[in-house]
């Protein structure tokens, strides 16, 4: 039988799992279906029922997302709130018995996450304007009144900023906005009554609730956003807000319980910078203190185009601490009983995107796994790894009878030049894809697709855009080199090594593909990337001309105006390029912009870019086009209007096959010639 082709359009077709969510017992796990409304040109979700190893869907005309389970049969869900309404957020309660979801209560706060502290009480995460920090609790008729005075005055018109991170990618301007602590209680007449917790200056990062009390981590916000978080605890039952930890000298991630004990994940950043692996630490006394560094990112690194949502990615359950790890070039579930102590329950290549499983004994682990030849579906296994069940097939009719590449792995071997004038060894590898009707006798065109981070990984997933491309008659290849994750923090840091060993990994990885698939045209050779990889791209094309054509995808060209205009930037670019002082290491930052060089260009390049990307802003595509086009150099920039930087994976779908469609006709172009 002959295959079809994967296509453009497919992207809009998948179907994607998220926010897996587990009830207090452990016997059903609820999680949303999203897939692609076309006549909106955005996204439904669906809530669907994984118990007894079997699935059901439960909703169909409420688009909406988990909330969280009130206990084992109802779940409380949030309308997928709609741009062109009030800011604040619809709640539903659903039982998943049955019946339709039923209005819950109405909250004038747009919540980003919500604990519950007991049946009607909540622990919620919002975000509030400080010049206005109580308009939560204004009435109907006040709000109005605001509005209407902002549209007075035309204060839409103009934006005012005066501190740093002013806009954030995905969010827009966020100057003066700051995520507070809430507590909401659903009052006799099903009304909520809402305080917050944190004051107007305080920004909250995380927070979780153990035996009624929640415990949160934040700092208070002047000017400058601060990297380091401190450590608190409030008692709503006594209205007792305590500090736990006052130090400024740590960067804290997840909190949780772990045998009785309050722990954590916090790095001082000394060794490796921004990036480095947080340790696992326990809370005592005042005192936090370091327990254990683990020699793998706990958390998914993996780079795909096919999952929208995210969800869990780590539980206690009974005595262990079981999560979702970033291992060499796959992400896996791993148990640890102790924090020097793991063995793994799932391994498998591909990427596991998120897990879940009940509080007390973890009886059945739920996770969204994507192998090669497939996007994502929800699988069910025993606590110890064992029996493994696939419980949803929801895009194999859709894939039925298509030409899927299967991965062929290929090894290569890089040098790594020292500062002292030695060399280091650098081995890696990574994977070809090849063309449907693959005839060994032929040339074939190709295209090297790098991953962004650059602390990501690439893996045996299903990946859209290589699969498109193979099905179109191309050789596709991708590796990890030096700068990813899966191997340490030592093998991850480049920090003043941008543009140096990883280029070189990625042409010594280019050659070694040539050798084990000798019949790619070496003048037909294409290159892409996004946000790493398109700073990667634009750095390839300033130092070789291999490539016939190149795609630049919400890029970086120049670290100086990077670092002082991303939201990321004035900490990130001074980090990566070892370069602290941004006034007097300016040189620094402009020995690894890809712009230094663009005087030695050939290469005909696309620039895909979105104007609402403020983690690699518009003028880093723009500056790098310019720079071509001043020279006579064939280039073109397509610019999405309203997308962040997440277009590749989660923007408007019609803008997607957008992309898709441009990069696609550009390297067809370039290797029919």
């Amino acid at each position: 039988m002959e295959l079809k082709k994967i296509e453009i359009s497919d992207i809009t077709k998948y179907r994607a799992p998220e926010n897996l969510t587990v009830n207090p017992s452990g016997t059903a796990a609820a999680f949303q279906v999203a897939y692609a409304d076309m006549d909106k040109n955005n996204y439904k979700r669906d809530i669907w029922l994984a118990e007894n190893d079997s699935v059901r869907q439960l909703t169909a005309t409420l688009s909406a997302s988990i909330v969280l389970w009130t206990d084992d049969t109802h779940l409380l869900l949030s309308r997928t709130p709609d741009p062109d309404k009030a800011e604040g957020t619809e709640l539903f309660c659903l039982d998943i018995r049955g019946g339709e979801a039923m209005p819950y209560m109405k909250l004038p706060i747009s919540i980003s996450d919500m604990k519950q502290i007991e049946p009607g009480f909540y622990a919620v995460s919002a975000s509030f304007d400080t010049a206005d920090p109580d308009a939560y609790l204004d009435d109907a008729e006040t709000r109005k009144k605001k509005a209407d005075k902002k549209k007075e005055g035309h204060e839409a018109d103009y934006q005012v900023v005066d501190e740093v991170p002013y806009w954030h990618n995905g969010a827009g301007f966020i100057n003066g906005q700051r995520t507070g602590l809430f507590l909401v209680r659903k009052d006799a007449e099903g009304d909520p009554e809402i305080r917050r917790v944190t004051p107007p200056d305080f920004s909250l990062d995380n927070f979780i609730v153990e035996g009624g009390v929640v415990y949160y981590t934040g700092s208070t916000r002047e000017r400058r956003m601060s990297l380091t978080s401190r450590l608190y605890c409030y008692d709503p039952s006594v209205n007792a807000l305590s500090t736990l930890y006052d130090g400024d000298d740590l960067m804290i991630g997840d909190l949780f319980f772990w045998k009785g004990s309050l722990c954590l994940f916090a790095s001082d950043m000394k060794e490796y910078g921004l990036n480095e692996t947080g340790r696992f630490c326990e809370y005592h006394d005042g005192v936090i203190t370091p327990l254990a560094k683990p020699d793998f990112s706990l958390y998914n690194s993996a780079c795909s185009d096919t999952g929208l949502g995210g969800g869990n990615g780590s539980r206690v359950s009974g005595d262990r601490l079981i999560t979702v790890v970033t291992i060499e070039d796959r992400s896996a579930i791993y148990a640890f009983t102790d924090p020097d102590h793991f063995v793994p329950l799932f391994d498998e290549p591909g990427e596991v995107a998120f897990l879940d499983c009940g509080k007390a004994d973890g009886s059945t682990v739920y996770f969204a796994y994507a192998p090669w030849n497939r996007p994502f579906d929800v699988y069910a296994m025993d606590s110890d790894g064992q029996n493994i069940r696939r419980l949803t097939k929801l895009n194999d009719e859709m894939l039925a009878g298509r030409y899927i590449a299967e991965p062929v792995r290929v090894d290569y071997s890089s040098v790594e030049q020292l500062d002292d004038g030695s060399s280091v060894p650098v081995d890696g590898h990574g994977w070809i894809l090849l063309p449907k009707d693959y005839d060994p006798d032929r040339q074939y065109p190709a295209i090297l697709d790098v991953h962004g981070g650059p602390r990501c990984i690439y893996t045996e997933t299903f990946f859209h855009e290589m699969q498109l491309w193979a099905s179109a008659g191309y050789v596709v290849f991708f590796c990890n080199v030096r700068g990813s994750d899966g191997r340490g923090d030592a093998y991850a840091d480049i920090r003043g090594k941008y543009g140096f060993i990883d280029y070189q990994n990625l042409m010594d990885f280019t050659d070694a593909c040539l050798k084990v698939c000798p019949n790619i045209d070496v003048t037909r050779m294409c290159v892409t990337g996004g946000s790493y990889g398109g700073f990667m791209t634009n750095w390839i094309i300033t130092h070789t001309d291999r490539f016939c054509a190149a795609a630049s995808q919400r890029s970086i060209s120049n670290w100086v105006s990077m670092s002082f205009i991303s939201d990321i930037g004035f900490y990130f670019g001074p980090d990566q390029c070892a370069a602290p002082d941004l006034y007097n290491d300016t040189e620094k930052l402009w020995r690894h912009s890809p712009l230094k060089y663009a005087d030695q260009v050939k290469t005909p390049t696309l620039f895909i870019h979105s104007d609402e990307d403020y983690r690699c802003p518009l003028p880093e595509g723009m500056q790098m086009m310019q720079a071509l086009a001043v020279r006579s150099i064939e280039t073109r920039m397509c610019i999405f209007h309203g997308e962040n930087h997440e277009l590749s994976r989660s923007g408007k779908p019609l803008h997607r096959v957008r992309r898709l469609t441009e990069i696609t006709e550009w390297f067809n172009r370039h290797t029919q010639k």
